[in-house]
């Protein structure tokens, strides 16, 4: 393998009164930890993207606006994904279905796990999430990581005394892990495959 695996921690919402940084920076440093990861935390607020208005995805053509670009060249960058998310409504943020809309090439058989919270876990951003993950050709991970109910209030500000994420690890640290490794696995086996393609080509 010519590198190791990079993966992005997106941070999947824009929100000022946003939770998001806190189990991003969390999983980030717990993914770091596993020593054979290059990781980078990835916010979308940094990228100032205009609601998708491009001619068609740049699958088919290439996009035009420049915050749009930069956005494809950044992702582009990495083998895997971690998507932290809360749940909007049953499904993700509108900043983050705008996100990936923006780009098409670089999403492209690559993996991806999920970080989701809310009140049930976000789990219904999650199924969602993989959905659209199928039609961008991409990978995802069986397992993920959901923090909801009393862990959730535990460490978000609603709860009224928000204590580190180190203190719910006891709930989810074991599901953290499984999709972490899970997550190698499939970042390995797809950087293999594209490495095949592109030998091929």
């Amino acid at each position: 393998m010519a590198h190791k695996p990079r993966i992005a921690v997106i941070i999947g919402t824009t929100r000022d009164a946003r939770f998001g940084e806190k189990p991003a920076q969390w999983i980030a440093e717990r993914a770091r930890a596993r020593g054979d990861w290059e990781v980078d935390v990835v916010d979308l607020k940094d990228f100032d993207l205009p609601l998708f208005n491009e001619v068609a995805s740049n699958a088919w053509a290439a996009s035009e606006d420049a915050r749009a670009v930069a956005w494809q060249k950044k992702i582009g960058e990495f083998d895997g994904y971690i998507f932290v998310t809360p749940e909007y409504n049953r499904s993700i943020t509108g900043a983050l279905k705008n996100a990936l809309d923006q780009a098409y090439v670089e999403w492209t058989r690559k993996a991806y796990g999920i970080v989701s919270y809310g009140s049930v876990g976000g789990t219904r951003a999650a199924e969602h999430l993989r959905t659209i993950g199928i039609e961008l050709q991409m990978a995802s991970t069986r397992a993920a990581v959901h923090i909801g109910g009393s862990e959730f209030m535990a460490v978000h500000p609603m709860g009224g005394d928000p204590k580190p994420m180190s203190a719910i690890e006891g709930a989810i640290g074991g599901s953290a892990d499984g999709m972490l490794e899970d997550l190698d696995w499939w970042v390995r086996a797809t950087m293999s495959g594209r490495s095949e393609l592109a030998k091929a080509a």
